[in-house]
């Protein structure tokens, strides 16, 4: 399906100060859309979100025309964690963050599928269902849940589209799960996205196994690893193992076109969320 219009690119916002300043510096980067934590991404304790800062996002979203606003799950949850008490703190964490997510007026939050410690992806399949029913029974947020793919470091869950497929099969209730299709951890986990040719046959394995309806966002990100190096690791736009041809062939698929795309890269000597914006910009052209 093509796209109706241009393709809206953004980058991961800093919330700090108070989380409405995430909207001006969004405006500030010439964002089109933009992804937030909605709290300190790593700890496990979170300042309480109070209904007049809520209020003030989202008149100013409004206002800004920028959307969606995506929100990121924090780094410490694991819903995939045979332990317990962590499994249980980390859907507690899923529930508040979908509820923070409502309040807030965001459509989408993006969540890691956590590692299974070693105890085996049945385990680790399991524990992520579970949490997830769980989390949705204690929340009635509209907030859709993004399961994002990983990039197959050891122990780690949701590196294969068939993974992520049978979780979206068993999750009780599926009008509130879907996809971020994140292009670095894809190109780790062993799917090549270098050539149109590559990506087209990503693209035919991404339909065959989930269906391209359940992709909602693309986390834009080149690679520091190689193809199936299962190294999670982001680089800049064009400087990484997918590369300039690789991303324009990304960008001029009609099934990625029609998607907001996120930018995760770093920000180092050799370039920022900006330079990599305006680079992504530039290979869409």
């Amino acid at each position: 399906m093509p796209a109706d219009g241009p393709i809206k690119f953004g980058v991961h916002i800093s919330i700090a100060g108070s989380i409405d300043q995430a909207v001006d510096r969004a405006r500030e980067k010439t964002c089109d859309t933009f992804q937030i934590f909605t709290r300190n991404p790593r700890g496990w304790k979170y300042k309480r979100l109070v209904q007049e800062d809520a209020m003030k996002f989202q008149q100013k979203l409004r206002e800004s025309g920028i959307g969606p606003a995506v929100a990121h799950m924090a780094y410490l949850p694991n819903l995939s964690c045979p332990k317990k008490i962590l499994h249980k703190k980390s859907v507690k964490a899923l529930a508040v963050e979908l509820d923070r997510c409502e309040m807030l007026g965001i459509p989408y939050l993006v969540t890691h599928l956590g590692s299974h410690l070693g105890k085996g992806r049945e385990v680790g399949l399991q524990k992520l269902i579970d949490g997830i029913d769980t989390a949705f029974g204690s929340s009635k947020s509209r907030t859709m849940l993004l399961l994002e793919n990983t990039a197959g470091t050891k122990n780690s869950m949701g590196s294969s589209f068939e993974d992520i497929k049978e979780i979206l099969d068993h999750v009780t209730d599926k009008s509130r799960v879907s996809v971020c299709f994140d292009t670095s951890h894809a190109f780790a986990a062993g799917y090549d996205l270098r050539s149109t040719e590559s990506v087209e046959k990503t693209v035919a394995e991404l339909r065959r196994v989930i269906g391209l309806d359940l992709v909602k966002i693309v986390h834009a990100n080149d690679s520091k690893g190689a193809l199936a190096s299962k190294l999670d690791r982001h680089e800049h736009i064009g400087m990484g193992h997918i590369g300039e041809q690789g991303f324009r062939a990304i960008l001029r698929n009609d099934v990625f076109r029609r998607l907001p795309f996120i930018l995760e890269t770093p920000i180092d000597k050799r370039g920022s969320d900006v330079t990599d914006l305006r680079k992504i910009r530039e290979l869409a052209s």
